[in-house]
Order: structure tokens, then sequence, then C-alpha cells
């Protein structure tokens, strides 16, 4: 698979108690997006964050949170992104989606040229 030089990233935050289809959101986001055949996709959990309710979400010892915080991030050619985004909008609840314009400068084992 290749993936241009100029690509865009997606990020979508969420929070870890988001469900999709009786599964967690972010496992049905990941699946999507390998079904898409997109380039991929990372998920990485946050120790603390809060959203627009500004409910803090922490994984501190004496306060911890069952819902912390879940970034996916997906690069990929814009017009895979923006097909990806037409399978995303009915698979969110609340949430962040951003997108912006990145360098790829390796993917793989393979400098992008």
């Amino acid at each position: 698979m290749r993936i241009p030089a100029e690509a865009t990233l997606l990020r979508v935050f969420i929070g870890e108690k988001d469900r999709h289809k009786g599964k967690p959101l972010h496992e049905a986001i990941v699946l999507k997006a390998r079904e898409m055949h997109v380039a991929g996709a990372t998920v990485l959990r946050g120790p603390m964050g809060f959203g627009h309710s500004s409910r803090l979400h922490t994984a501190k010892i004496l306060r911890l949170s069952d819902d912390l915080p879940i970034v996916i991030e997906i690069v990929d050619a814009k017009d895979k992104i923006d097909a990806f985004l037409v399978e995303l909008d009915p698979m969110m609840g609340s949430g962040l989606v951003t997108l912006e314009r990145v360098h790829v400068l390796r993917y793989g084992d393979t400098p992008v040229k």
C-alpha cells in the first residue's frame, strides 16, 4: 500500500465508555478503517482529560475513572480520509473529530518521496 507524501491526519477524541452497536467505539472505528483499506490506525489511551462537559477523567489512584480519554489517529490520502468520514459520522455520538494536513516522511520501512 502506498501513501502520498502530502496526506491527511484524522484524529477522533472519544471516551473509553463510548459504544457502537454494543462494541467499544474505538474498536469499531479501527475495524471500519481496516475494512476500508486505510493505511493504518492507532488508538491511544490517555491518563487524564476532559471534554465539552468539563468533567475530569483521570487514572489517578484515589480517583480512578472508568471512562478515560481515547484518541484514534489515522493518516492516509485526503480522498481515503474523506470517504472514511462518511462512514465515521453515523458511528459517533459525542466526541471531537479533527483533520490536519501532514507531510509523511516514512511509511513502513520505505521513505516516502
